[in-house]
């Protein structure tokens, strides 16, 4: 993308098919772009603020509500894959476990992954699922793209000094990129429209090379994504902390006077 005018309003997405493991995805046509986070970061909400339409991906008030691989054809080439968030405490251990071993699969064995789009809450960033997923793509050499999501609840000096605090933190990870976001105003769509474009036009060579997981894993190839079903706290200055703690109050008191 060299020309600003070239640059689409929206990415126009097509529901292809849903999957519950690397076994039934469908076989692999172009780049693929995968979108993770965990339930709560607002995953869903990105892509339908994306592809300019609110059906496109389920948003529920109930986070976790996305338990399939969704595979997703974009016109203009490519596919989207939303996969399973992770951490919500509500949902069974058993349950958590089986997102999380179809989602470590699905990125440590399929070929077509050209880049991840890993969304966080701008105010609660580098949980452990998060760095987990910085780490796994530095080793993986696969690009990472970090969108704090839900900048709209920040003022714009707490966005750029989390924006900057995060950029110097990520000196370790050589793929990883970063953006503010909010997936209720638009605020970073066009550069995220931008990096998807470039994602998804990157050149894959043939098709599924294996197909079979358990050939894999039995010739040592294992999953480098772990456990993730622990949270560790981010570490963020404290008067940023200071003023979460007050808009999360805040929000509280709101939503009380809201709902009586």
């Amino acid at each position: 993308m060299t020309k600003k005018e070239s640059l689409p309003e929206r990415l126009e997405a097509t529901f292809l098919t849903s999957a519950p493991d690397l076994k039934r995805c469908p076989p692999g046509f172009g780049a693929e772009v995968a979108f993770a986070g965990r339930s709560n970061a607002g995953k869903s909400s990105v892509l339908n603020q994306i592809s300019g339409n609110k059906r496109t991906a389920k948003v529920s008030k109930t986070p976790g509500r996305t338990q399939l691989l969704n595979f997703f054809d974009i016109r203009t080439g490519g596919r989207i894959v939303d996969l399973p968030g992770y951490g919500y405490a509500k949902a069974a251990k058993a349950a958590q476990k089986t997102w999380q071993k179809s989602v470590n699969h699905y990125l440590s064995y399929r070929n077509h992954l050209a880049g991840i789009i890993l969304v966080m809450d701008i105010r609660h960033p580098n949980q452990a699922f998060d760095l987990e997923m910085l780490e796994w793509s530095t080793k993986s050499d696969i690009p990472i793209h970090v969108l704090l999501n839900k900048a709209d609840k920040l003022s714009g000096g707490a966005q750029k000094q989390i924006l900057q605090k995060i950029r110097s933190g990520y000196s370790d990870y050589p793929y990883a990129t970063v953006q503010c976001f909010s997936a209720m105003r638009g605020l970073g769509k066009e550069e995220l429209i931008t990096k998807l474009l470039d994602l998804l036009a990157t050149p894959i060579d043939g098709d599924e090379l294996i197909a079979d997981e358990e050939a894999l894993i039995e010739n040592g190839h294992e999953p480098v994504l772990e456990d993730l079903l622990e949270d560790q706290p981010s570490d963020l200055p404290a008067d940023i902390s200071e003023d979460l703690s007050q808009e999360k109050s805040q929000e509280k008191s709101q939503e009380k006077s809201e709902n009586p």
